[in-house]
């Protein structure tokens, strides 16, 4: 079941440090409390009582985090009206895409060469054009730190660049994969160089370079419908649904 091979995905991404509140495992940033590294994920099938949800509330507030979840809810389908319950709200529902074949190569506005990012010269460029491309904070060794364990385990970073100038135009990154299965995430162009085709590219790059990297099942999640045409111009299409909720 592919919703189930991806929250196992998300338990093996979470990593060593992660804390299990039954039936939920939680992931936590000791560095900081941004919501898209601090959440939990229910066992596939669970039907958490209220208890369980206090628990899982309370293990959040002792870390100071904003108590939330990311799962696929026909993996659970029991545990949204649970948490409603309990007076959490949703944020939003996004599409999960995945790519079957082998991707085409979109085309590209203007001369960029797509390189792998190992050493720390070019992640701190990725990690600058993530934090710029997503209207983060600038850029910290943390972050840099955080794309190299990417690297280290596995995982493919990716930095698009201008061949002009010599400096990172996009970047893209697959986690370390599990039993085949890898988020692509990250994918950001900086604004002087957005709607030239960079994102696609970078896509549909990742994904084949992937299946080199043993990712059979790559995923993604697009925020808003124009992101969805670019990824589908990279080969994915629709397969499931994931549900961000919290109790603010």
């Amino acid at each position: 079941m592919f919703e189930s091979d991806v929250h196992a995905y998300l338990r093996a991404a979470a990593g060593d440090t992660a804390v299990r509140v039954p039936p939920f495992l939680a992931r936590f940033d000791e560095h900081g409390d941004g919501l898209f590294f601090n959440y939990a994920i229910p066992d596939d099938g669970a039907r958490p009582a209220p208890g369980d949800v206090r628990d899982l509330v309370g293990a959040f507030a002792a870390r100071r985090r904003t108590p939330r979840l990311e799962y696929l809810p026909a993996a659970a389908p029991a545990v949204e009206a649970a948490l409603l319950a309990a007076g959490f709200a949703a944020e939003r529902r996004l599409p999960i895409l995945t790519c079957a074949g082998t991707p085409p190569a979109p085309a590209v506005d203007g001369a960029f060469e797509i390189v792998h990012a190992s050493d720390d010269a070019l992640l701190w460029q990725v990690a600058r054009v993530q934090s710029e491309a997503y209207g983060m904070p600038e850029a910290t060794a943390h972050d840099v730190a955080r794309l190299r364990a990417v690297a280290e385990r596995g995982g493919l970073v990716a930095l698009a660049v201008d061949a002009a100038t010599g400096e990172g135009a996009g970047a893209a990154q697959f986690g370390p994969p599990h039993e085949g299965v890898s988020e692509l995430a990250g994918v950001g162009v900086r604004a002087a160089h957005r709607r030239r085709g960079i994102a696609a590219a970078l896509t549909a790059w990742l994904t084949r370079e992937g299946r080199d990297a043993g990712i059979t099942t790559p995923f993604l999640m697009p925020d808003d419908d124009g992101a969805e045409r670019i990824y589908r111009r990279a080969g994915y299409e629709r397969a499931a649904e994931i549900l961000h909720i919290s109790l603010r």
